[in-house]
């Protein structure tokens, strides 16, 4: 019996190719954006699960509180991890871990800067359980001068060679390590994406037992004990702080903590699952770009949505299309069928459709991965496309489109009698209103989308434009100039000597961002501000073009400067000033507190991103920096030839890095640019396979009025009319899901526009855009069949039937 329902089901599709093409296209459209989405989203949840005991590891975090202003960061101090494991029977293991950034590695004339370089300690490897190639995981990290590294880098320095014990040189001081261990690569999908592993053992300060516990520059990982809970272990930890905490605190701001937190302020850590990191984590200092929960939500959304365009185009045009077996219908059940056999045969078909769709989509989506990859910035093999979990997503859809599409039709067509039946169409407008309900719904889900994603893109432009304070435009930024030693004053001039750089600049700090946040008190108070700081020299305002609201910039002709500080307005208004050019302000960074005199008020900029409000910001002066700014004019290339130039002829053994200031910060909206490009992809797709259903249901009507149009145009109606009335019909409906649609899209727009500080506004101007579009795409996919059915010859539709 089912290979008779195949059997007919091909036939059919033989004999209405057009409908039959329009359905597979439409379909293999749908499930190649499911695939596409569903790949993007097992991703997302795979973060880290690679680890064997991941559900029993967690992070420390910070929150701190203090004068008002709240703090949330991933870093711990180094006797935090060591205390855990010693102090807390729940913690099983504990350790530490510092991410370095950018190092230079040397293995004879091999010269490369790893960017992805951290310092872990002995127990790093008991928490995260990863295989190794060379070595053994005990005492990989054991003793001073040891380092892991992963399969791809080994092979990049050692090539096909054994890399165990093998040494490299890191460093200005070109220190020799040596290879204890070889791990496998880290899969992408990790929040640690480390290449190399130093030992905490070779560097003194990172040793716990010299630590001071207010110095929180580490991360902290522990394992949970089987059965234990992470809320005891913060529990048990606040008075082991609080005996540790309290002393140091008394001695430099003459308050206990218990007295502290009296008084509102708030120093504690909390246990945070690893496993949650990637997609739930807000805070800003994560080691890597985290993803959104709300991201994935929204996805899986329009995922689903697509399909249920899809399984609607599928379910309208079948039930437009079998009306015309109606006959074939009433003889089967003369014939003694059963009911149930008629519907096994519709549901076959659906499902004969589906399956070839999904062939079909799968064999696209092989084909386009790699560019979904550059899209999402994902790094997905193909072989991803068919882990357990994707085939089993990929049987589902193909078995609940099938059905969903087919049920309707299937049910619908064999509900009538025979007699009705055998009059070869059915009575009655049931078919016609359900068609007319599921091209408004494919259209309200349309036109959402659009309307979500003009808004995403209109943010994204305008976070991108939005005045910084600053001119990020034309500058570059070179990193670690302590390479050149005593040569980077030399590099500065030869810089300047050249009329493409207009002007240099030396801090401490690498835009966008902020290295260093500390306590200071204007003088006389024991009230205490957090302040973000920049260490800077004279040139810097003008390099960047930073605007002065009051007061002066640091100079040469002033040697007290090195006393001197500089506030932006969002410092002026925390610490309360209202003549700040008159008040000392203290730093406690020293042994000793020094007196600092305002020198200047500078304005706001946006040090950090317009994703977060600007926050206090307090600029010291010191030439003694190793990043440098170089504002330049013309060609950016004839810079970086320059700049590779001078570098080369004074440090040759040292890599030159540079980024530039304007891609820097657009980095920053790297996950809503790929949110708005993937919208776009999505949301095409969507509005793609909606005008096929309404070409394929215009079609099919225009086939069933073919005489009624031979009559209009004998009676003198032109094409234009022709082409009007039957057009507006579906306009209509498209009207309706345009009204229908503003309210849910103007709700799910401002909750994602509230999470930025600054955001565009949402007007009519976008809605109403969104709605002339899906009117005009409607109106063109509809003309096209009307006009010419509209002008076929008059005879021949008098003729049709």
């Amino acid at each position: 019996m089912i290979r008779n329902f195949f059997k007919v089901a091909f036939r059919n599709m033989a004999k209405h190719k057009f409908f039959a093409i329009i359905n597979m296209f439409g379909l293999t459209l749908g499930i190649t954006a499911c695939l596409f989405i569903a790949m993007y989203i097992a991703d997302e949840l795979s973060y880290d699960k690679f680890y064997p005991n991941i559900e029993r590891i967690y992070r420390l975090n910070l929150h701190g509180k203090l004068a008002g202003q709240e703090l949330y960061t991933t870093s711990t101090n180094s006797q935090i991890p060591y205390t855990l494991e010693t102090e807390i029977p729940e913690v099983e293991e504990a350790t530490r871990l510092f991410q370095f950034g950018e190092w230079v590695f040397r293995k004879s004339d091999i010269i490369y800067t790893e960017r992805q370089v951290y310092a872990a300690d002995s127990g790093f490897f008991q928490v995260f359980q990863l295989p190794f190639v060379e070595g053994n995981p005990e005492g990989a990290l054991t003793g001073p001068n040891k380092m892991v590294l992963t399969r791809s880098i080994a092979e990049k320095y050692f090539g096909d060679a054994p890399a165990l014990n093998q040494t490299l040189l890191i460093g200005n001081d070109k220190l020799e390590y040596v290879v204890s261990g070889v791990i496998e690569d880290i899969p992408s999908n990790t929040q640690i994406p480390f290449e190399i592993l130093l030992s905490m053992d070779s560097f003194e300060w990172m040793n716990p037992k010299q630590g001071a516990w207010l110095s929180n520059s580490f991360l902290g990982y522990y394992v949970l004990r089987e059965g234990a809970s992470a809320d005891v272990v913060d529990e048990k930890l606040r008075p082991i702080i609080d005996k540790n905490v309290s002393p140091i605190l008394k001695e430099f701001m003459g308050k206990t903590l218990a007295e502290m937190e009296a008084e509102g302020s708030i120093y504690e850590y909390f246990s945070f699952p690893m496993e949650r990191v990637h997609l739930y984590s807000t805070l800003t200092d994560e080691p890597v770009p985290v993803g959104d929960i709300k991201y994935v939500y929204i996805l899986g959304a329009i995922g689903l949505f697509i399909l249920v365009i899809a399984a609607i185009n599928f379910m309208n045009l079948s039930t437009a299309k079998y009306a015309n077996r109606a006959k074939e219908v009433g003889l089967r059940k003369t014939m003694g069928s059963l009911r149930q056999s008629l519907v096994g045969q519709f549901i076959s078909e659906s499902v004969l459709y589906s399956a070839l769709s999904t062939i079909l989509a799968i064999a696209i989506a092989s084909g386009l991965l790699t560019y979904f990859n550059q899209l999402s910035g994902k790094e997905m093999a193909l072989a991803s496309l068919f882990t357990p979990t994707m085939v089993v997503i990929m049987v589902s859809l193909m078995l609940i489109i099938g059905f969903l599409a087919g049920s309707y039709p299937a049910f619908y067509l064999t509900s009538f009698d025979v007699a009705e039946t055998l009059k070869g169409k059915l009575k009655g407008v049931r078919g016609g209103k359900i068609r007319s309900f599921l091209v408004t719904f494919q259209f309200w889900i349309s036109i959402v989308l659009i309307i979500c994603t003009a808004v995403v893109f209109r943010q994204i432009t305008f976070m991108q434009n939005e005045k910084l304070g600053f001119d990020k435009d034309k500058v570059m930024i070179i990193e670690n100039v302590g390479r050149l030693a005593d040569n980077a004053d030399v590099f500065k001039n030869e810089l300047m000597a050249n009329t493409v750089v207009e002007q240099v600049s030396f801090s401490n700090n690498e835009l966008p961002g902020v290295n260093n946040t500390t306590i200071f008190r204007a003088q006389g108070s024991d009230y205490d501000h957090i302040c973000g700081t920049f260490f800077t020299d004279e040139t810097f305002a003008s390099t960047l073009g930073i605007e002065m609201v009051e007061g002066r910039y640091f100079s040469k002709d002033f040697p007290s400067d090195s006393l001197a500080i500089i506030m932006n307005e969002a410092a002026v208004k925390e610490f309360g000033f209202a003549n700040p050019l008159e008040e000392r302000i203290m730093s406690f960074n020293g042994d000793e507190p020094v007196s600092l005199q305002v020198i200047g008020v500078m304005k706001d900029f946006n040090f950090e991103t317009i994703k977060t409000p600007i926050r206090p910001l307090l600029l010291l002066f010191s030439r003694d920096n190793s990043t440098m700014y170089v504002r330049y004019t013309g060609n950016a290339e004839n810079l970086v030839n320059l700049v590779e130039e001078k570098w080369a002829g004074l440090a040759p053994e040292e890599p030159v890095e540079y980024s530039f200031l304007d891609q820097d910060f657009d980095n920053l909206f790297r996950e809503e640019q790929r949110l708005g490009s993937v919208f776009t992809i999505f949301t095409a797709i969507a509005i793609a396979i909606a005008c096929l259903g309404l070409f394929g249901l215009a079609s099919f009507i225009a086939e069933q009025r073919t005489k009624e149009i031979g009559v209009r145009k004998v009676m003198g109606a032109s094409v234009w009319d022709i082409t009007n009335k039957m057009s507006i019909q579906f306009i209509k409906f498209v009207v309706i899901a345009f009204v229908l649609a503003i309210f849910p899209a103007y709700y799910f727009m401002q909750e994602w526009l509230s999470e930025f500080p600054l955001r565009i506004e949402l007007g009519v101007g976008v809605f109403l855009i969104a709605g002339l579009i899906s009117i005009a795409i409607a109106y063109i996919t509809v003309s096209i069949i009307s006009y010419f059915a509209a002008s076929a010859n008059p005879i021949k539709s008098l003729r049709y039937e």
